[in-house]
């Protein structure tokens, strides 16, 4: 076992992928020489070479173009997106091409990519840079949203989607990278995907939520145990598609439900997932579903994302709300 940074699991599930499989290559702005914006790819072009391993000109429309064009053909590309707002600009290719592909073939034809781009708040970055996009990803049938947590997830999850033969959004917190380290295996290994995990068992309310609101809700159940209140945290690890088998059981032994994203109220997945709860667990219910959100405002400038970002004392506080009610 190795002791990894979030970061360093993805470097090395990158690393056996390029191993593995053959007909892998890395492909982004600065992701050669520089190694990539935050240095996930570091190393990787000197070891496995510049036609694996290469940069692209600054243009997501062309960089996701030659990807489609690259799975058409076979290949399991790996695109890096500097940050997942910048996918805006190519949108075109997302929506329009890669996640209808299978469909258009009448399911004779797969598109074995993984999209890896990084997102989330709380670094000090400028606007466009920090902004949750899993709600628009989230929302277009065709594409599967992964979002690990931990090192151990990051590396298994990615792996796995880079085995999967169909297009892949990964989702890397940026906050995460290096702020959290934890054993990982130095072979290849996967998670399953669209699996989520009950990371703390509990008997009052379930906490369903992904990403680095994981660490918050994990928080945040730390203080509700010393008010007596046993919460159970579900990470969902896959936002599209959720699995929901795994919720319906939690809620169906807490009988209480608070749903907590990142992003603002209006986006993100929770909306949809509380409607899932309230239409699949309503005679398990002792209570409304709840949530916790981000404001319905753009992304904040640095001086305030930290009173913007939801955090442990706001879920706290929703709990609370949701056992008294």
């Amino acid at each position: 076992m190795a002791n990894l940074t979030f970061a360093g699991a993805i470097t090395d599930a990158l690393k056996n992928a390029l191993n593995k499989f053959d007909n892998t290559m890395i492909f982004g702005q600065d992701v050669g020489p520089n190694g990539g914006v935050f240095r996930i790819t570091d190393g990787l072009q000197d070891e496995f070479g510049k036609s694996r391993v290469f940069d692209t000109p600054l243009a997501e429309s062309g960089i996701l173009g030659m990807t489609l064009g690259l799975g058409h053909e076979g290949f399991r590309a790996l695109p890096e997106l500097q940050f997942s707002a910048f996918s805006t600009e190519a949108i075109s290719p997302i929506m329009g091409q890669i996640s209808r592909y299978r469909y258009r073939y009448g399911g004779t034809r797969n598109l074995p990519i993984t999209i890896r781009t990084p997102f989330g708040g709380g670094v000090g970055t400028p606007e466009l840079h920090s902004d949750s996009m899993e709600g628009l990803f989230g929302g277009i049938p065709g594409l599967r949203v992964v979002v690990p947590t931990n090192p151990y997830d990051a590396k298994g999850l990615l792996l796995s989607a880079i085995e999967s033969n169909d297009p892949v959004i990964f989702l890397e917190h940026l906050k995460l990278y290096r702020s959290v380290k934890g054993e990982v295996p130095e072979e290849y290994y996967t998670v399953p995907l669209d699996k989520a995990a009950v990371v703390r068992e509990g008997t009052d309310v379930t906490i369903v939520t992904s990403g680095f609101m994981v660490h918050e809700s994990m928080k945040a159940a730390d203080k509700l145990e010393k008010e007596g209140i046993s919460a159970e945290v579900i990470d969902l690890r896959t936002i599209a598609p959720i699995d929901m088998e795994t919720i319906r059981k939690s809620v169906g032994k807490t009988h209480r439900a608070v749903v907590v994203q990142e992003s603002q109220r209006v986006a993100g997945v929770g909306g949809n997932l509380m409607s899932e709860i309230g239409e699949r667990c309503f005679m398990e219910l002792d209570a409304p579903v709840s949530r916790v959100t981000a404001p319905d405002t753009v992304y904040p400038f640095v001086q305030i994302e930290n009173e913007w970002i939801p955090g442990p004392e706001a879920i706290v506080e929703k709990v609370n709300e949701t056992i008294k009610f």
